[in-house]
């Protein structure tokens, strides 16, 4: 199994809600931006060609608990790993921090699907390609 992937990410005033703190939903894209970095990181895309067919990663489950609350500027920690590689899925933990405090923990099961434009999204096998990339990542 691939190690921890880690990334940062700067509140912006966007994701921010009235109370000054950042909106609930603003940390499913923070979980988003950090998969797809974590893809690049492998030299794979979270949405590529392969034999003429698109290959792409529909989410099965989003989740986020939150523990405490983080403001604007505040520069957030996130930790990716994986922590179930199936057949056809993974499923990727996010855990938050700022300023050494957990602040939140997210999950995403993600299926591993063809998803060519004018058909019908079909799940497949990880391909060898990707799961290789996967194995050997530190």
């Amino acid at each position: 199994m691939p190690g921890e992937f880690r990334t940062h990410r700067r509140v912006e005033w966007a994701d921010t809600d009235q109370a000054g703190i950042v909106h609930f939903a603003r940390f499913f894209v923070f979980m988003e931006a950090a998969e797809h970095a974590f893809w690049r990181s492998l030299g794979l895309s979270v949405h590529s060609q392969r034999d003429g067919d698109t290959i792409s990663w529909p989410r099965l489950v989003a989740e986020c608990e939150y523990f405490r609350p983080v403001a604007f500027e505040d520069i957030l920690d996130i930790h990716l790993h994986l922590d179930k590689q199936g057949e056809k899925s993974l499923s990727l933990c996010f855990d938050f921090h700022c300023r050494g405090e957990h602040i939140a923990q997210g999950r995403l099961k993600i299926a591993c699907c063809v998803c060519n434009p004018g058909e019908a999204i079909r799940a497949i096998p990880i391909p060898d390609f990707i799961a290789r990339k996967l194995a050997a990542h530190p």
